[in-house]
């Protein structure tokens, strides 16, 4: 660039304190504002944190801005799913049959300290907290701020404004608002919402349970996970309806109604949880919602990121993972188009909208999938059919899960598209009886290409009939 542009950027949550980041990186002067105070100096959003699955498509961003090695200390690799059913007995499902593939279990907290810790350190980022954007004019990049503890409003303008602000996002409710172009808009809530519990850590200073798992208890219409933490503690979040059938948030409105509950449906869990009550009463029950929207762009002058642009539920864990790869994107056209911000991001949405769309769909189909069929068996057969076809043919094989989780060359459309289509063909395979004793590990795989092969292309073939 000729001269130092100016980037401001709304929301110092993780995806806004990495963009900072690496817009300081790149060479602009960049300010930083957050609505809520400096969470390195107090504690906020206790009990609405759901732990972060953090995997390949976010270490893309990390490793752009330089901080793979540090992000690798604050994860706890989680290798599987540790299925919890009804009579207590657990079994593991892997994500992959290839060693170095597995999520990781990371605070949300912990890794948005060591993001601005790195932003504190470039010259070119100032970082302003406590401050709540009340509107932004478009045209010209000008956003307005008020301070919380004086009150005094302030009005900033730069050359170029980003909304990292999250599902409220105060620069989305101004491109709604702004009523000179087409902006569509839409908000669908799931009929559950999530409560965070906990397990304390054991008397030792270890892991009540298994450490490196992501654990689900699976009970068909509702759920609960547990991702670990570094001081041997767990996460557990209750996924439940709001109101609809005879356990839901609504009905469990005394002690004895939420013992009750836990003594049917997680007793294992409930032997862990010596603090339920306390935190049961006191964290709060939060929605669970989807978020599209376009453009998310306008005038050269504004753009929407992460869940500011795209929010999902977390049930694939990809929301923060594709938030960073939103970075990743913005920043290779950024290399193609440095100087035009109106051909960055149409090129970004252009590319970036179908795959955030995607999944979005998938993360409600996963929802689905973790609350009622892990425990199926058709559902345990097709996972070790799909962990075998891995571990013997990792080069042959990748599941759906692989496909969006590790795969990071792959779009999340064209993962989403194969996936789908895989699952399928698999299930069918199953219901039907094509799998036979007398079939070797790779005969199996060979009759799953086929058909996966046959119904892609019938696919392709309704697809082309309904352009044509």
């Amino acid at each position: 660039m000729k001269n130092q542009e100016h980037i401001l950027i709304i929301g110092a949550g993780l995806c806004g304190s990495l963009l900072a980041l690496r817009m300081a990186q790149r060479g602009y002067k960049v300010t930083l504002m957050e609505k809520r105070p400096d969470l390195r100096k107090e504690v906020i959003d206790r009990g609405r944190s759901i732990n972060l699955a953090f995997s390949d498509r976010g270490m893309k961003g990390l490793r752009l801005a330089g901080l793979e090695e540090k992000v690798l200390p604050l994860c706890i690799p989680m290798r599987g799913r540790m299925i919890h059913n009804t009579e207590g007995e657990q079994f593991m499902s892997p994500y992959s049959g290839r060693d170095h593939e597995y999520i990781n279990s990371i605070s949300r907290e912990d890794l948005n300290v060591m993001l601005l810790d790195e932003c504190e350190k470039m010259t070119d980022i100032t970082m302003l907290f406590n401050q709540k954007c009340t509107g932004v004019t478009l045209e010209t990049a000008e956003a307005t701020f008020e301070d919380h503890n004086t009150k005094k409003t302030t009005t900033y303008r730069a050359d170029v404004v980003m909304g990292a602000d999250g599902v409220g996002s105060a620069l989305r409710k101004s491109m709604l608002d702004h009523r000179k172009f087409l902006f569509s808009y839409g908000q669908d809530f799931l009929t559950h919402g999530y409560k965070e519990l906990s397990f304390p850590p054991a008397a030792d200073g270890g892991y009540l349970v298994e450490k490196n798992a992501l654990h689900i208890w699976p009970r068909g219409k509702d759920m609960m996970i547990a991702l670990p933490n570094l001081d041997g503690s767990f996460t557990v979040t209750l996924f439940l309806s709001w109101e609809e059938g005879t356990d839901s948030f609504e009905s469990l409105d005394t002690d004895e109604a939420v013992i009750d509950y836990f003594q049917r449906e997680f007793p294992d869990a409930l032997a862990l949880m010596p603090h339920l009550l306390e935190e049961f009463k006191a964290n709060p029950t939060s929605p669970l919602g989807t978020i599209k929207c376009s453009p998310w762009h306008a005038y050269g002058k504004v753009l929407l990121l992460g869940d500011a642009a795209h929010g999902i539920v977390p049930f694939y864990g990809q929301g923060m993972n594709s938030a960073f790869e939103d970075i990743h994107v913005l920043d290779k056209y950024i290399d193609q188009h440095e100087g035009d911000w109106k051909a960055i991001f149409k090129a970004y949405q252009d590319e970036r909208k179908e795959d955030t769309d995607a999944i979005a769909d998938l993360a409600v189909d996963n929802f689905h999938e973790m609350k009622a069929h892990t425990a199926r068996p058709i559902f345990q057969e097709k996972r070790k059919l799909e962990i075998a076809f891995e571990e013997q043919f990792p080069k042959e094989y990748f599941s759906k899960y692989s496909l969006v989780t590790f795969r990071e060359d792959l779009r999340y459309s064209e993962a989403m598209r194969r996936g789908r289509v895989q699952d399928k063909a698999i299930l069918n395979l199953i219901h039907d009886g094509k799998f036979t004793e007398a079939m070797s590990l790779h005969d199996k795989l060979d009759l799953v290409k086929q058909e996966t092969r046959k119904m892609l292309h019938d696919d392709e073939v309704v697809e082309g009939l309904e352009e044509d």
